[in-house]
Order: C-alpha cells, then sequence, then structure tokens
C-alpha cells in the first residue's frame, strides 16, 4: 500500500457521511477536467459494479431518471442541459428528451434484466408492459388501442 492510500485511508476514516459528500462534490469538476469521454468511459466501466454493491436499482432507477428530467428539481437535471443545449426554453428540448430515452432504455434492459433473478425479472416484466401498454395507448382512439394491444400479444408471442 502507497503512502497516498495510507493518507487517504487516515482522512477518510475521520471524516463524516456529510464531509465525504461535500467533498466529492468540489473534488469531481478538478477530477475530470482533463479526462476524455473515453477516459470517462472506462473509468466508469471500472468503477460501476464496485459503487453499485447493495444499490436497488428498482428504486434507483425512477429517481434518477426524475432528476435528469428535472422532475425533483424543475429546471434542473437533464431538462435544463438539454434546453440549453438547444438554446430555446424548455418546449424546445421536450422532442429530444424521449427521443433519447425510446433509444437508451431498450439497451438499458438488454443489460440488466439478464443479471435479475427470475421471480424479480418476471416481475418487472409484467410491471413493464402493462406499464406500456396503458401509456402507449394515451391518446388512441378505441379501434387504434386494440390494434395496439394486438400487436403487442404479437410482439409478446414470438
Amino acid at each position: 500500500m502507497s503512502i497516498m492510500d495510507r493518507m487517504m485511508g487516515l482522512m477518510m476514516g475521520r471524516m463524516s457521511k456529510e464531509e465525504k459528500v461535500a467533498m466529492m462534490d468540489g473534488m469531481m469538476d478538478k477530477f475530470f477536467a482533463d479526462m476524455t469521454a473515453d477516459d470517462k468511459s472506462k473509468l466508469m466501466t471500472e468503477m460501476m459494479p464496485k459503487m453499485m454493491e447493495g444499490v436497488n436499482m428498482m428504486e434507483m432507477m425512477p429517481k434518477m431518471m426524475m432528476g435528469m428530467m428535472g422532475g425533483e428539481e424543475g429546471e434542473g437535471g437533464m431538462m435544463g442541459m438539454m434546453s440549453g443545449v438547444t438554446g430555446s426554453g424548455k418546449e424546445a428540448g421536450m422532442p429530444m428528451m424521449p427521443q433519447m430515452m425510446m433509444e437508451m432504455m431498450p439497451q438499458c434492459l438488454t443489460m440488466m434484466l439478464p443479471k435479475i433473478t427470475k421471480e424479480k425479472r418476471t416481475s418487472f416484466v409484467s410491471k413493464m408492459i402493462a406499464t406500456l401498454a396503458e401509456q402507449g395507448t394515451v391518446g388512441m382512439s378505441v379501434e387504434e388501442k386494440k390494434g395496439f394491444q394486438e400487436e403487442l400479444v404479437e410482439k409478446i408471442k414470438d
């Protein structure tokens, strides 16, 4: 163990949880300042398993998504960033978010679902299908809903 590791261990052992969080917030900008996107991706791949130990993703994901979309922080999170990127207000950023989610969500599920126990996976998939069926038909006529449901049943049978 290097001297730096020992010093960090001593320092971290004496800090409260609040002090660690405050320190982390301040250090993140400095730490990532000279990293490329590839460097950050590699670091994330290596660190994610350690960070996720003991974390319940079924509870965490909705909170993260709401935070990213500004659901809890008003103009903060992803929606605030998106409106800044487009140079226009909130309305201009809205179409981009659903498009991003439609591309990201299937990929996330492809990676996540095989790692979940059969029982939890079954429960989650059932809940997800019910949500998709309900929210996917918002604003549809009776005929459109029927067609949508028939298409879902065909996809599930495959």
